[in-house]
């Protein structure tokens, strides 16, 4: 037997869908009167204008004439009521009071199933299902897609993966079919514009490896961030940015826009971000990271930042680096500095150049000064390895590991004399400091 609680849930449900069929009408007939008198239907805040309206002329047309099939409306639930199906026809419905706390980092969702939610803080919280059935979630998926993007994108058997980006920056990442339930899984991203310092005084790192860090940028070093998902890669590439002198131009290129570039144009006024396109529906329009590295070089860079390297792009950046495109840097995942290595070997690989691996690797021993490695221990970011390439032999890259969190050895000891004569130009002396 049903509760009236439960009795109470459907009627909300069913009057929410009401409200949203109502709001889907009044669009569709302003789309009408658009196409018939010329004018552009694309504005959003008028969208939300007309929804908004329409949801409110239809709950008082319940109030007044469907009591029995509803109940009594609280007057209190009426604006929440009508911004629910606001957002279910223009938004994410369910979602969307999801991605507006700030304190949520990663949101998790399949099916019908309970939503599982990442804190910045590191906690992780179950909460309910955002969706009813998993019809619904991909019709949510299917209108994020639609919706929030500049050209439309399939999601269906035939195209059973979709990657893109919501406006608040967020990353969606949703798949069908493969699957036992749908799923989609939203990386969101803050913009902090964390300097060296802030990082320091959050243990990520000693103020001696900050010295070390902020010089070897200003020296032109190119590096590499390395780490796993979550690690803070991104956040440190920021960080580094920022010792970039703003007299340089920097070009950008992403898969999303999570480096945040233009958040930032004060401390980097000459700058272009680029960002990787999908296929359209269609199945052309496509341009990969490859190409965007390519374009990066035509437009005279003074550093190119790859906010991530996994794959064939890993070529053009490499010869980026080694001929003359210094200071450049790109986060990868790896799970230690000396991986980086073989990891880079296998992306330039994947490029049609067909060079055997001793060249790639002398091309990688030419190009690469720094690898950093970033490690959560005790869900604290902390950099646990520096390493310094020094030459190619063979099938191998030799280097030094001038930082190790696992050794006793003083870090910097192994630091080549010719770069901390370098460094110490840029205001890193390694005998002034101690860990």
């Amino acid at each position: 037997m049903r509760t009236s609680r439960e009795e109470g849930e459907r009627a909300r449900t069913r009057l929410v869908d009401e409200l949203s069929r109502s709001i889907g009408a009044a669009l569709a007939d302003r789309q009408l009167e658009s196409s018939r008198t010329g004018m552009s239907s694309h504005m959003t805040s008028s969208e939300h204008g007309v929804a908004m309206l329409a949801a409110k002329n239809e709950l008082d047309r319940f109030r007044t004439a469907s009591l029995t099939t509803f109940g009594l409306i609280p007057h209190a639930e009426e604006e929440t009521l009508v911004n629910e199906a606001v957002s279910q026809v223009l938004g994410l419905g369910r979602l969307d009071p999801l991605l507006s706390n700030e304190d949520v980092s990663d949101i998790h969702v399949r099916g019908p199933h309970p939503v599982w939610l990442k804190y910045r803080d590191g906690r992780r919280e179950q909460v309910d299902p955002i969706v009813d059935s998993d019809a619904e979630l991909i019709e949510l998926i299917r209108r994020a897609a639609t919706r929030l993007t500049r050209t439309e994108r399939r999601f269906d058997i035939g195209h059973p993966e979709l990657n893109l980006q919501l406006p608040d920056g967020s990353r969606m990442f949703a798949t069908m079919d493969v699957s036992t339930h749908p799923t989609m899984v939203i990386r969101r991203h803050k913009f902090d514009n964390a300097s060296l310092n802030d990082l320091m005084r959050l243990g990520m790192f000693s103020e001696q490896v900050g010295s070390f860090l902020a010089a070897a940028v200003r020296a032109r070093r190119n590096i590499v961030i390395a780490g796993g998902t979550g690690s803070g890669k991104t956040t440190l590439l920021r960080a580094l940015m920022n010792e970039v002198p703003p007299s340089e131009r920097i070009v950008t290129i992403e898969d999303a826009y999570e480096l945040g570039i233009d958040k930032f144009a004060h401390l980097h006024p000459d700058h272009d971000a680029l960002q990787s396109r999908q296929a359209n529906i269609e199945g052309s329009g496509e341009i990969d990271l490859a190409a965007l590295t390519r374009m990066a070089l035509r437009m005279d860079p003074d550093r190119v930042i790859v906010g991530e390297v996994r794959g064939a792009e890993a070529f053009p950046m490499i010869l980026a680096m080694s001929q003359g495109n210094n200071g450049s840097m790109c986060t990868m995942h790896a799970d230690s500095t000396r991986s980086v290595f073989p990891k880079l070997a296998a992306y330039v690989s994947m490029a049609p150049s067909g060079l055997p691996t001793e060249t790639v690797n002398l091309l990688l021993a030419s190009a690469l000064h720094f690898v950093v490695h970033i490690e959560v221990a005790d869900s604290k970011r902390r950099i646990s390895s520096i390493r310094e390439v020094v030459d190619a032999d063979g099938n191998s890259i030799v280097s030094n590991e001038v930082v190790s969190q696992s050794s006793r050895v003083e870090p910097f000891a192994s630091l080549r004399a010719a770069t901390a004569e370098m460094l110490a130009d840029y205001g890193f002396d390694a005998r002034r400091w101690s860990l």
